[in-house]
């Protein structure tokens, strides 16, 4: 495949600019797949697909009743992050996690940022996210936001903008890994003559992350808590509990007992020191939370408390991913650093602002809307793309419930060559960074 019929079609594109001229960082890319012979880009895709199915690479679709597991999308044709780009990122990402730590540890302890007047009450106490259990909780070293995942989009301007916080359970690492892997095999030139930093080390980092946590003189036992086999992320839970040699346990594996937490095991009780949580808050401890839950455990939330075990990420976090919430974040880094944004927010309007509203409802067909307390792509609309009768439904929701939703220009996302049959078309992407505190 040539990328000489390959068309920007008036889109910012990560490898070449408007005249067609390649990318810093992207030449290396270029002459590598040109140097190939016919067919043999698609034949490498084909293998790298293979080998990911082998490895076990799959997730399953929330919804979905055909209980058929794909293999994680992936393309080889690779993103090049420059650099320069990355230095930015990186200390953007590093003041906006510090910043949203911050934010959480003060919105349930003294509620500054509330009574200096930059936040409304009301926006705090109206968020799903925000649980009164947890006001007055102190999280170990006062990390309240271990793994965070944080989506980036590049816009037509080139500049990239920060499209939503994860600070509860962020999830996709696993795939970056496996990705990384399979492309090694399947261009180990490449990743010479671009010198590509490594990411080998990431479950290393992210068990000395946890480890951090709790202070014993010997190493602290760790585990990952997931919701089981059926849940969509499960292959991650698993493959991070493989790479960091730890337990992969569930609810019923765990018992709250002589004033510790303790999983059960062949050889009876073991106490557990810190649990890497992938289940939401509400379902972490029916006696504090939902009462119906039957994938957390009776007294969790007790043993945090006394100190006898350390969850990652605290739960709470929760309020700090509201996409209310979102709208706000540049007022809270600048709260508590005292500094301008590194990187920005999408433009958004809030729809729980009487004027913001009105401004959104005049405007839906221009827009994308979003639902609050959705992710992946849930409850919004599209109003280049939606019809009339969608735009009517959005309007009435919008009305009846205005703090559930914001508002956003559409973006026109940045775009990466990617193998479509036997070309190369431009498909939009976003990034998704993991960072560790």
């Amino acid at each position: 495949m040539q990328f000489s019929s390959y068309k920007t079609e008036g889109f910012y594109d990560e490898a070449f600019d408007d005249h067609g001229s390649v990318r810093p960082g992207y030449h290396q890319v270029k002459v590598k797949i040109e140097e190939l012979s016919e067919g043999g880009l698609r034949l490498r895709q084909i293998a790298a697909e293979g080998a990911l199915l082998n490895l076990g690479v799959t997730f399953d679709v929330y919804g979905s009743h055909s209980g058929k597991e794909h293999i994680f999308p992936f393309d080889i044709i690779p993103r090049i992050i420059d650099v320069a780009d990355w230095i930015r990122i990186e200390q953007g990402l590093r003041q906006r996690v510090e910043a949203l730590n911050e934010f959480l540890k003060d919105i349930y302890s003294d509620q500054k940022i509330i009574k200096d007047g930059i936040l409304p009450t009301e926006l705090i106490y109206s968020s799903k996210g925000f649980l009164p259990q947890c006001i007055g909780l102190k999280p170990p070293k006062g990390i309240w936001c271990h793994i965070s995942g944080i989506d980036l989009v590049r816009n037509s301007d080139g500049v990239l903008y920060v499209l939503e916080d994860n600070l509860r359970c962020p999830s996709g690492v696993s795939y970056v890994l496996n990705n990384r892997q399979v492309m090694k095999q399947t261009f180990p030139e490449l990743f010479e003559a671009c010198h590509v930093r490594p990411i080998d080390d990431y479950p290393n980092r992210l068990l000395d992350t946890l480890r951090h946590l709790f202070d014993l003189p010997d190493n602290p036992t760790v585990a990952i808590l997931t919701p089981g086999i059926h849940n969509s992320a499960y292959f991650e839970h698993s493959f991070l509990a493989q790479q960091m040699g730890i337990e992969l346990v569930e609810g019923r594996d765990l018992v709250y007992m002589d004033g510790s937490l303790k999983m059960r095991t062949p050889r009876g009780f073991r106490r557990v020191d810190v649990i890497y949580r992938r289940i939401n808050d509400e379902y972490l401890d029916p006696s504090v939370f939902r009462p119906d839950s039957v994938l957390g455990v009776n007294g969790l939330m007790r043993a945090y408390r006394e100190g006898k075990v350390a969850l990652a990420n605290a739960p709470g976090t929760g309020v700090a991913d509201d996409k209310a919430v979102y709208a706000y974040v540049p007022k809270i880094i600048k709260y508590y650093s005292g500094e301008d944004p590194i990187l920005s927010n999408v433009p958004t309007y809030s729809c729980w602002e009487p004027s913001d509203c009105e401004y959104v409802l005049a405007n839906l067909d221009k827009l994308v809307v979003k639902s609050v307390h959705e992710s992946g792509g849930y409850g919004m609309l599209v109003g280049q793309h939606a019809s009339k009768k969608e735009i009517e439904e959005f309007s009435w929701r919008i009305r009846e419930n205005p703090r559930s939703y914001i508002a956003q220009p559409t973006l026109a996302l940045s775009r990466v060559s990617t193998i479509i049959d036997d070309h190369l078309e431009g498909r939009h992407v976003d990034l998704r960074p993991f960072i560790l505190y």
